[in-house]
């Protein structure tokens, strides 16, 4: 096993994700297979508990686990399925370290951070980086480990000292680091300056960086790549530019162009001439594929606009997945993609006297818009906002795509306007709401009390109703009468009033395994008016777009029909 650590210096959110998933997809271009792994230092369990608008998303797996939003990346980018121990949290390491130390397996030694906690650590890595991901059922070749945090930051001191560690026990030949660091700008002048501190801190804890990725709005001068190289102790050809591109996509190739892969396999002692013929067409299979996307979205100039209705709109991050997704189905239909940000709360006719220019905006926004996309998310606020989206949608036949929270937000809408149950809402905004007419109640089966993991989570099975074969649904799913995809969420449409808004044209075409939860909605007679209980976007990859996704962004560009004929929706259960 070769293992390769992307860490960060200077401040966070730099790009360390990026960089880790297009580090792991230069690997797979290569023939190898590749898994990786994300190491938070917050003292949290999971993601799950954490707001939108400090963390950004929460990003669900197969199995249920709510982990941090680049571990999305990761799958998007290497198309491979992650467990919840692919995350690493200082909460997971302190708990299990606690529970041995509970079961007497420590013998009565005093239990410390070092060599304890780093041991653990060390362990966890190890295990779980032999866990096969992909299709192919065997052991990956690669693991990438991202750092999350900045090195130096005294949240991260254990996991460095782990890493500093596990050069050595798995050995230097079988261990690579790359540190990703920021050249700012000041007044036309590239300033190395942070970047020489940055690598003297690494330096001092332990590890020395194999390469120096360096972040950039422009191009690096030749003259700042060598002052880079001859203070911070590295080759020219171990310094990498990584200046600001068309779209992250091109990262890849960015780095190819750099001859990142040439470096890191002589330092991992890796050879082409050890893998399968299959193996080596896979992989370049793979590269001439992202190549012929990235340089088919650089020549699309028609433009898709899609109105994103939600509440957490002051951080971008809070819907990344949403986001990707949306950009995987513009790139398929061949549009360049624009997201008009509107915040739910200032669709409100309370806005007016709040902020009556707030309100004329939003609403020129989704007026304006060829689609609107109503994503997931909890609690009351702005959800009034949400229902006039989708009212307006579903009335002057806009393409719309409610995710999660947005299928609810749909439902509440019609049963209010096209029933006459005028006060109708969820269970969630009014726990006192009249069950015989609430449009959305609490599911039976989670637990009221406790908030983290206990939501109807991970892969589970949505089956067509009969009789569904024209449904724009089931068609972008290739006609298959079933998809597995992910959930997160307590609350499912009133079962009761299922009948009464089917009768008025807003049909069901999709259930649980079980038949009782609602899971899949479609409006008759409507270009595109959609809802999902799931979350398609988890499950979106760059090169095989979410079906719900790329049927907004196809009814949006006016090109569904030709999406709908075309040859590779196949679908074969779970992307």
């Amino acid at each position: 096993m070769k293992y390769v650590v992307v860490s960060g210096g200077v401040i966070s959110g730099i790009g360390k994700g990026v960089l880790a998933s297009s580090t792991g997809l230069l690997f797979k271009t290569l023939g190898f297979r590749v898994s990786s792994i994300k190491i938070d230092p917050y003292m949290n369990i999971d993601a799950g508990t954490m707001s939108p608008l400090e963390h950004g998303e929460c990003f669900v797996l197969n199995d249920g686990g709510e982990v941090d939003l680049d571990l999305g990346n990761y799958e998007r980018y290497l198309n491979i399925t992650l467990t919840r121990d692919h995350n690493i949290t200082t909460g997971k390491i302190y708990s299990h370290v606690i529970e041995r130390e509970r079961q007497g397996d420590y013998l009565g030694k005093t239990v410390q951070v070092v060599p304890h906690v780093t041991g653990a650590i060390q362990d966890w890595i190890e295990r779980v980086s032999k866990v096969p991901v992909d299709e192919s059922g065997l052991e990956p070749e690669i693991c990438i480990i991202e750092l999350g945090g900045t090195v130096g930051d005294i949240e991260s001191a254990p996991f460095v000292e782990a890493l500093r560690q596990f050069q050595f026990r798995v050995g230097v030949e079988n261990f690579a680091l790359i540190h990703v660091s920021l050249v700012p700008v000041i007044h036309g002048e590239q300033k190395t300056k942070p970047t020489q501190a940055a690598i003297k801190d690494l330096r001092s804890l332990g590890l020395t960086p194999d390469m120096i990725a360096c972040r950039c709005q422009e191009e690096l001068e030749v003259s700042t790549i060598e002052k880079i190289g001859m203070f911070c102790h590295v080759g020219p050809e171990q310094v990498i530019a990584v200046h600001d591109v068309n779209s992250t996509y091109h990262v890849p190739l960015l780095l190819k162009e750099q001859r990142m892969m040439k470096y890191l396999t002589r330092k991992l002692n890796l050879k082409e001439s050890s893998l399968s013929p299959s193996a080596l067409a896979r992989g370049e299979k793979l590269l001439n594929k992202w190549e012929e996307l990235t340089s088919s979205h650089d020549r699309s100039f028609q433009t898709v606009t899609i109105a994103l209705v939600g509440k957490y709109t002051n951080l971008k991050d809070s819907y990344l997945s949403v986001i990707k997704s949306l950009e995987h189905a513009s790139m398929r239909c061949k549009r360049k993609l624009k997201i008009e940000w509107v915040e739910s709360t200032s669709l409100e006719e309370g806005a007016k006297d709040h902020d009556l220019s707030e309100y004329h905006k939003a609403w020129h926004h989704v007026c304006q818009a060829d689609g609107i996309l109503v994503p997931g998310g909890f609690g009351n606020r702005g959800i009034e906002g949400m229902i006039a989206a989708a009212k307006y949608a579903r009335e002057n036949e806009v393409p719309y795509l409610g995710v999660c929270l947005g299928l609810q937000i749909a439902v509440i809408e019609f049963v209010r306007n096209v029933l006459g149950y005028e006060n109708s809402t969820s269970m969630e905004f009014d726990a006192n709401a009249d069950e015989e007419t609430a449009s959305v109640v609490y599911m039976p089966d989670v637990d009221q009390i406790k908030l983290g993991g206990t939501m109807r989570l991970g892969i589970h099975e949505t089956r067509f109703t009969a009789g569904t074969e024209s449904s724009n649904l089931r068609k972008l799913y290739g006609g298959s009468d079933h998809v597995m995809e992910r959930h997160r969420h307590r609350y499912e449409v009133n079962p009761k009033l299922v009948e009464q808004i089917e009768e008025k044209g807003l049909k069901f075409v999709g259930k649980d395994e079980t038949g009782a939860r609602m899971e899949l909605l479609e409006l008759q007679n409507h270009k595109f008016f959609v809802g999902t209980q799931y979350h398609p976007e988890y499950l979106s990859k760059v090169l095989d777009p979410s079906r719900p996704f790329l049927g907004l962004v196809a009814a949006s560009s006016g090109i569904l029909p030709e999406i709908l004929e075309s040859q590779d929706l196949n679908y074969k259960g779970e992307f």
